[in-house]
């Protein structure tokens, strides 16, 4: 497998009224899709229009980031809502984030759901085919993002079935289980903060199409995205190393709306 682009995305915008959370303005310029947290489990009006802002100015791609409506949480927790109500919280989250692009003159590019909403989704794919189907219903050329793992096939299926396309994610810092789920945050290891690793951990997937899981053992990912966090300043240290490592390689770094 030969990849020469790759797309790094960052959750950003989570700032809330005088709460201040994450560098946006220092991580932004490093990456080349934003995902835009949209008023539900963080980000507000104000905070919306600035982001898109400093995406604007650096050339990146902004996304919307939907999540559950829970501001206590941070849209960690899981909510006992219907598919019907996922579709409306997603709906009226990208909308908003919509008019605060037009009215900049840019337009979105993609959609990655946010925390439990995301994770719901990699158990349940009926709430993945729920989000493609709002996609393709408001702007078919949005692209949705999902984490890569061996349900690859399933997932690409849906996104054929609503017209829309679908960008596979990997998350460097994490760790990964032989299954392809990532490792509960709650057991050692869950998350990487040696820069060199995850560095040569994203290399190794974006080469070889391989990630190293817990165990030592060796499973296949292949990916367009990798999520980058970028909320304390030890991580803009780990985006910076990632980047460089994957130009000093000669990959570049693009939106994926340049190649899918």
């Amino acid at each position: 497998m030969v990849v020469n682009k790759i797309d790094l995305n960052s959750d950003v915008g989570e700032s809330f009224g005088n709460y201040q959370l994450g560098l946006d303005e220092k991580i932004i310029p490093l990456i080349s899709s934003a995902n835009i947290a949209c008023g539900f489990h963080a980000g507000d009006p104000t905070v919306m229009k600035r982001t898109i802002a400093i995406a604007k100015e650096y050339g990146v791609a902004p996304g919307a980031h939907p999540g559950f409506p829970d501001l206590l949480g941070f849209g960690r927790r899981k909510m006992d809502a219907s598919l019907d109500e996922i579709r409306d919280y997603v709906t009226y989250q990208m909308g908003a984030l919509q008019a605060f692009a037009a009215a900049q003159g840019m337009a979105l590019q993609h959609v990655k759901p946010h925390g439990a909403l995301y994770n719901m989704a990699v158990e349940d794919m009926e709430i993945w085919d729920a989000v493609a189907e709002v996609i393709a219903a408001v702007d078919s050329g949005l692209i949705l993002f999902v984490m890569a793992g061996p349900w690859r096939q399933d997932l690409a299926a849906i996104g054929a079935r609503h017209g829309i396309r679908i960008a596979f994610e990997f998350f460097g810092d994490r760790a990964y289980n032989p299954d392809g789920t990532l490792v509960s945050r709650k057991l050692p290891g869950a998350v990487i903060h040696d820069h060199e690793l995850v560095a040569e951990k994203v290399l190794k997937m974006v080469k070889e199409g391989k990630v190293v899981c817990i165990d030592g053992t060796e499973i296949e990912l292949a990916a367009e995205t990798i999520c980058v966090h970028g909320d304390n300043p030890a991580a803009l240290e780990l985006v910076r190393n990632i980047r460089e490592s994957l130009l000093k390689e000669g990959i570049e770094i693009t939106p994926p709306a340049t190649f899918l």
